[in-house]
């Protein structure tokens, strides 16, 4: 039981952040300019390679006799992790700052002025 209530609430919380990437990265993309370009760029290369991650890390355990359900679990821990350290980086504004930065000496920045 509380198994079951554990993995609803990773589903829970897996859900509300990749909602907040998702929104994090439509508000950059609808702001344009050279940091849009380049996060859509990023978004791309992401998927493929959290992808690819996530069939490498299936098919080695069920390469090594796991069950289906843990084999789940692996290929799910990337994806997982590509969610979250997005987060962090697009809360932080990371990408943003240095995209805008020849923007801002022109005082033409995103929210500038």
């Amino acid at each position: 039981m509380l198994e079951a209530l554990n993995t609803w609430f990773e589903s829970v919380r897996f859900a509300c952040e990749v909602l907040d990437v998702v929104s994090m990265r439509l508000m950059r993309l609808a702001q344009g300019g050279p940091q849009a370009a380049a996060e859509a760029d990023r978004m791309i290369a992401e998927k493929f390679d959290a992808f690819t991650d996530a069939e490498v890390a299936l098919l080695n355990a069920l390469a090594h006799g796991e069950g289906l359900l843990i084999a789940a679990e692996r290929a799910y821990q990337p994806v997982r992790r590509r969610v979250h350290d997005n987060s962090c980086r697009l809360l932080r504004g990371e990408d943003h700052e240095a995209a805008n930065a020849p923007l801002k000496a022109s005082g033409m920045a995103v929210g500038a002025g």
